[in-house]
C-alpha cells in the first residue's frame, strides 16, 4: 500500500451508514403476499457490515423493476445518515436484470475498477462462468453506491475482499468538494 493511501485510509471513516437494496422479484411477490421470506443475502451483508461496526439505516427488498430501483435508491440516498448504498442482486444477463442498467446512468463517477476486480476474484472462486458477473460502484452526490450480485457466496466474497476493505476510503473521496 502507498503512503498516500494509507494516509488517506488513515483518515477514511470507519463507521458508516448504509442503504441495502435486495432487488429479486420473487423475494418481494411473497413479501407483498405475506409470506415468510429467505432474505439469505440481505441478511448477510446486513451481519458482516455490523460486525465491522457499521449501521444498516434502510433495508428493503424490492422487484426487478427499473422504475422502483431508482425510486428506492433516491430516498435512501436522501436519508441523511446513509453514506453508502448497497444493491444486491438483479445483476445477472437476463431481460429482467436491469439494476445495473437503472443505476449506472445515475452515477456521478462510476469505479471501473470495482467490477473488474470483483470478475477477477470470481475467476479465482467459480472460473470462467464470472464472464457472466456483473458489479458496478460509484459515487452519487457524495454517496457511494455499489451493485453486486445476489448470491450469497458473491456478497461474501465482494464485501470481505473489496467492500469492507475499502468503503471507508471511498467514502473519504466521495466527500471531497
Amino acid at each position: 500500500m502507498s503512503e498516500v493511501t494509507r494516509k488517506h485510509k488513515e483518515k477514511a471513516p470507519t463507521k458508516l451508514g448504509f442503504a441495502v437494496i435486495v432487488c429479486s422479484t420473487s423475494r418481494y411477490q411473497k413479501l407483498i403476499a405475506e409470506e415468510k421470506i429467505e432474505d439469505k443475502s440481505g441478511d448477510l451483508i446486513a451481519q458482516l457490515l455490523k460486525q465491522h461496526g457499521h449501521t444498516v439505516i434502510f433495508r428493503k427488498v424490492i422487484p426487478d423493476d427499473k422504475v422502483l430501483i431508482k425510486k428506492n435508491l433516491k430516498e435512501a440516498l436522501k436519508l441523511q445518515n446513509v453514506e453508502v448504498a448497497i444493491l444486491c442482486g438483479g445483476t445477472g444477463i437476463s431481460s429482467t436484470d436491469v439494476t445495473i442498467e437503472t443505476v449506472k446512468p445515475l452515477l456521478d463517477k462510476e469505479l471501473h475498477g470495482f467490477g473488474e476486480i470483483f470478475r477477477w476474484l470470481s475467476y479465482q472462486a467459480i472460473g470462467s462462468a464470472a464472464v457472466m458477473t456483473r458489479a458496478v460502484a460509484g459515487v452519487v452526490e457524495g454517496k457511494a453506491v455499489l451493485c453486486i450480485p445476489g448470491s450469497p457466496h458473491a456478497v461474501r466474497l465482494c464485501l470481505e475482499k473489496l467492500i469492507l476493505p475499502e468503503v471507508g476510503h471511498i467514502v473519504f473521496h466521495a466527500r471531497e468538494r
